[in-house]
């Protein structure tokens, strides 16, 4: 089934809530958890920063990654958003064969 988790912060409420459904209806993701808002520190363009950021946990199959980062990246805000997929190495078979068959496959 090759299931990921694709972790991606995002700025607000309003931007997380209109990904996690273009993700669902485009049948790019099944699933789109939107967590509560965490303090980020990080270094951007040589200075530190620090910003209040919802993640996202999107979860969707391998063969659907390079449609789904390439939406994120026209969805997202930021110049260069966090996009991290994880290999989701055991689940619960029947949750993972749901999450396989709610995302499109690699010849949709």
């Amino acid at each position: 089934m090759n299931c990921l988790m694709v972790i991606c912060n995002v700025p607000d409420e309003t931007t997380a809530t209109h990904i996690a459904h273009v993700l669902v209806q485009e049948r790019l993701a099944a699933c789109v958890n939107i967590l509560p808002a965490c303090r980020s520190v990080y270094r951007w363009e040589g200075a530190l920063q620090e910003s209040s950021e919802l993640p996202l946990l999107i979860k969707t199959t391998q063969a659907c990654y390079a449609r789904l980062q390439q939406r994120l990246l026209e969805l997202h805000p930021y110049d260069v958003p966090e996009i991290i997929a994880l290999p989701v190495a055991q689940g619960l078979p029947a949750y993972l064969t749901w999450v396989s068959q709610c995302v499109l496959s690699s010849d949709d």
